[in-house]
C-alpha cells in the first residue's frame, strides 16, 4: 500500500466545550443549576461567590451563539451519510491567548443574584438542617412497626403482629388471609412451641389490635371493614354515625351502585338521614395507607421568574433566590504570569479560561430565561387578567419566531423553569397549547377549553350531571367546536369522572 498526502477542501461544523457547557446549563433546572454551580466552585479555585454589595460589569457582549449549536446537535441526532464532508468534532477547542491579563476585572464578576445553598458562615443553619436533610422519610411499615414494639405483646403475639404488618400494603389493606400469616409465623424463627397450636381466632385477636393503630382503618381485609373500623372510633355523638354503619355494614352494594331508591326502601331510612350519613362516610380515607406512606421525599418548587403586577403593566424579573452570582477570585488572578508555561501557571490559566466561560453561560443563561418569560407573559396577558379561561393558543414556534432564537432552544429553556404569577406557579410549558377553531373564524386554546369544561361541571346539577353532547352543545353556544370525544379526552385529563358516576340523588 502506498502512502501520500492530500489537501482536501470542506465545511467543518464543530460545537467547542464552551458551547456544550452552555447548552447544558440551559436546560438544567433551578436545583440541578445550584448544584452545577457548586460542583463548578469546589474544583475551580478561580471561582467565588460575589458579595451583594460589590459592583458588577458585563463580560464580553458577543452572546453565545445557541443556533449553531442546535444545528450541531440536529446532525449529531441525524448522522451525515458516508463519505459527507460535514464532520462533527467536539473534541476541539478555542485557542489559548497568549497574554492573559495579570489581574481580575470587575468584567469578570457576573451578578445575577444569590447562590442559595452557599454557606454564609454561619453553622447555626447547617447544624439544625443537617439532620432534615439526611433523614430518610419515614413508611407506612416503619410507622406500624414503631406502634407494634409499643404496644405490650406475648412472644408468639409479636410475631404475628409481624407477619401481619409484612402483608399491609401501600393502600393500608391486608394483603393475606389468616392461613397465610399462619404459615408465615410457623415458618419464622418462633422458640416457643405453642406457636404450632396457633388458632386462627388468634391470629384475629391480634389482627385486632392492629386495626387499631394509626392511621385509621389500617389492616383491613376489604374496603367496607376499612370504613367501619373508621367510624368506630369516633365519637357516638356524631351525627348520623349509626346509619352510616348501618349502610356500610349491610348496604355498601347499592351505595358502590348509586341505587339510592332501594337503598332508601331496604335501609327504611329518611332521605335526610342518608344524606347526612353520606356526608360522613365521604368524610373517610379509603386508602389509609397513603397518608403515611411516603417513597419518595417531598419536592417544593422554587420558581425561576417572577411576574407582578404595577401601574397596570406586567412586570417579569428574574428570582434572585435562584440567580446566581459569581466572580473571579482576584487573588488566584494575580498569580497567573506572562510567558510562563510552568505546569502551575499553566493549570491557573486553564481554569481561569473555564472560569471566565462558566460566568458567561450563566449569564447568557439568564439572559434567555429572561427574554422568554417576558414574550410569553406579553402573549399571554389575557390569563394573567382573567384566568385560564382566557388563555391564548401558543406553540414554541411562535416564540421561537420573536426571540428570533431556535424551537430546541425554547424548548430547553421552557423545560423544568418556573413562573410565579399572582395566578400561581406554573411551568412555562404550561403556557403553550394547540388551538381549537372557533365558529368566528378565530381559535380557542385547549387549555382555556379545559378551564370551561371544570368550570361547567362545578356548576351543574348534581342530580343531572352534564354529558360529554351537551358539555360539546354548551360550548358549540359559546363559537367553539369541540368534538365529544375530545371533551371526553379534555375530562379525563381533568380527572372528572363520566356524567353516571356524578350523579347523586341526594
Amino acid at each position: 500500500m502506498k502512502h501520500s498526502l492530500q489537501l482536501q477542501i470542506g465545511q467543518h461544523l464543530t460545537m467547542t466545550p464552551q458551547l456544550q457547557q452552555a447548552i447544558r446549563l440551559l436546560q438544567l433546572s433551578t436545583l440541578e443549576l445550584q448544584q452545577e454551580i457548586q460542583e463548578a466552585l469546589d474544583s475551580n479555585p478561580m471561582l467565588e461567590p460575589s458579595d451583594d454589595h460589590e459592583p458588577a460589569e458585563k463580560l464580553d457582549d458577543t452572546p453565545i451563539d445557541y443556533a449553531a449549536a442546535e444545528e450541531v446537535l440536529a446532525q449529531i441526532a441525524e448522522p451525515p451519510p458516508v463519505g459527507d464532508p460535514q464532520t462533527l468534532d467536539i473534541n476541539s477547542n478555542e485557542s489559548m491567548p497568549d497574554e492573559l491579563p495579570v489581574d481580575s476585572a470587575w468584567d469578570d464578576v457576573f451578578s445575577g443574584g444569590s447562590i442559595t445553598g452557599v454557606s454564609s458562615g454561619n453553622g447555626e443553619d447547617d447544624d439544625n438542617g443537617l439532620e432534615s436533610r439526611n433523614a430518610s422519610p419515614e413508611t407506612l411499615y416503619d410507622n406500624l412497626i414503631w406502634q407494634l414494639n409499643l404496644t405490650h405483646f406475648s412472644e408468639i403475639d409479636r410475631a404475628v403482629g409481624y407477619a401481619i404488618l409484612d402483608a399491609i400494603d401501600g393502600r393500608g389493606y391486608l394483603g393475606a388471609s389468616l392461613e397465610e400469616i399462619r404459615e408465615a409465623v410457623l415458618g419464622s424463627s418462633v422458640d416457643d412451641p405453642a406457636a404450632y397450636d396457633l388458632e386462627l381466632d388468634e391470629i384475629e385477636a391480634v389482627l385486632h389490635r392492629i386495626q387499631q393503630f394509626d392511621p385509621p382503618g389500617i389492616a383491613a381485609r376489604n374496603l367496607a371493614e376499612c370504613l367501619l373500623i373508621q367510624l368506630q372510633q369516633l365519637p357516638r355523638q356524631v351525627p348520623g354515625l349509626d346509619d352510616a354503619i348501618l349502610i356500610i355494614r349491610d348496604h355498601i352494594e347499592l351505595l358502590a351502585s348509586r341505587d339510592f331508591p332501594s337503598l332508601i326502601r331496604k335501609s327504611r331510612l329518611s332521605e335526610t338521614a342518608i344524606k347526612l350519613a353520606m356526608e360522613l362516610i365521604r368524610s373517610l380515607n379509603p386508602h389509609p395507607g397513603e397518608r403515611v406512606n411516603s417513597d419518595s421525599e417531598t419536592e417544593y418548587v422554587t420558581p425561576d421568574v417572577i411576574v407582578t403586577r404595577k401601574h397596570d403593566r406586567w412586570l417579569v424579573e428574574l428570582n434572585p433566590d435562584t440567580a446566581p452570582k459569581l466572580r473571579i477570585n482576584a487573588n488566584y488572578a494575580s498569580l497567573v504570569r506572562r510567558a510562563d508555561s510552568r505546569a502551575d501557571n499553566t493549570f491557573l490559566r486553564d481554569h481561569l479560561q473555564e472560569a471566565r466561560w462558566f460566568i458567561k453561560s450563566l449569564q447568557s443563561r439568564n439572559e434567555t430565561l429572561l427574554k422568554v418569560s417576558s414574550c410569553i407573559v406579553e402573549h399571554q396577558r389575557a390569563f394573567l387578567d382573567l384566568g385560564p379561561e382566557a388563555m391564548k393558543p401558543l406553540v414554541l414556534r411562535d416564540i421561537a419566531q420573536e426571540v428570533e432564537m431556535h424551537e430546541s432552544t425554547i424548548s430547553r429553556v421552557t423545560t423544568q423553569k418556573f413562573m410565579h404569577t399572582p395566578r400561581g406557579i406554573f411551568e412555562l410549558k404550561y403556557f403553550f397549547s394547540s388551538h381549537v377553531s372557533t365558529t368566528g373564524g378565530g381559535e380557542a386554546s385547549s387549555t382555556a377549553i379545559r378551564a370551561m369544561i371544570k368550570k361547567l361541571v362545578a356548576q351543574e346539577d348534581i342530580r343531572k350531571p352534564l354529558s360529554d353532547n351537551k358539555i360539546a352543545d354548551l360550548l358549540q353556544a359559546q363559537g367553539i367546536e369541540v368534538a365529544r370525544r375530545t371533551i371526553a379526552k379534555y375530562r379525563e385529563s381533568l380527572n372528572i369522572a363520566p356524567s353516571n358516576e356524578r350523579k347523586r340523588l341526594l
